[in-house]
């Protein structure tokens, strides 16, 4: 029997991106349906989220990154340019904000051509692998696309032409979200049991196999 987990990921999560290659490992191994939701951050979905924080949690979490891509064996770097616009200094987030729209978008509209996780997998790498400066000029998303089985240009006929219907089928992902008892990305939901973070995997695994993983003949 195929289990169905839901996966609440976002483009401007150093976890989320972490957490990918495992998160696709999962798909090829077992008979798993991973369903990909892709979110805002919630710098983006809190008003003011990054003004209620401890203004040491950026640099943990940068330094956490680092070491937890070392231990899995992946490259890591800080996104040029940051997915969102906002103000290191003082938390302020603009309104605007072009860069996590578009990729946000054109998530759910490759998610929607069948190869979310693909996508994810490619971009994120893009985005947060530490080897591409200008992830959003020239070329590198439409070869990111590709790699992911999928045509720039298409999703990006989509994302213009049915911008609303997209983006409320995200607001329902987060509305999802909160309902079944969470708030962060990554978030795995099994069964309506959330599981937060890259470092809940494992535990994952461990409730399914209670409900009959089986792997991939």
């Amino acid at each position: 029997m195929t289990l169905q987990v839901d996966v609440f990921w976002s483009f401007r999560s150093p976890y989320s991106y972490l957490a990918t290659p495992r998160l696709a490992e999962i798909a090829r191994r077992y008979d798993v349906q991973l369903d990909i939701r892709p979110v805002y951050p919630l710098a983006v979905r809190v008003d003011g989220f990054f003004k209620r924080q401890d203004k040491r949690w950026p640099f943990y979490v940068a330094r956490d990154g680092f070491r937890t891509a070392q231990m899995l064996g992946m490259t890591f770097g800080p996104p040029r340019p940051d997915p969102i616009v906002m103000d290191l200094a003082t938390g302020d987030v603009a309104k605007d904000q072009p860069y996590i729209r578009r990729l946000t978008h054109l998530g759910q509209a490759a998610v929607e051509a069948g190869a979310g996780l693909a996508f994810i997998v490619e971009v994120s790498k893009l985005i947060w692998g530490g080897q591409v400066q200008g992830w959003d000029q020239g070329d590198h998303l439409a070869q990111a696309t590709a790699r992911a089985g999928l045509d720039l240009a298409d999703l990006e006929q989509v994302a213009s032409a049915d911008a609303e219907r997209l983006e409320a089928t995200i607001q329902a992902s987060h509305a999802r979200l909160e309902e079944v008892g969470h708030w962060g990305v990554p978030t795995m939901v099994f069964q309506n049991e959330p599981f937060f973070g890259q470092d809940r995997l494992e535990t994952l695994l461990w409730r399914m196999g209670q409900h009959g993983l089986a792997e991939r003949g």
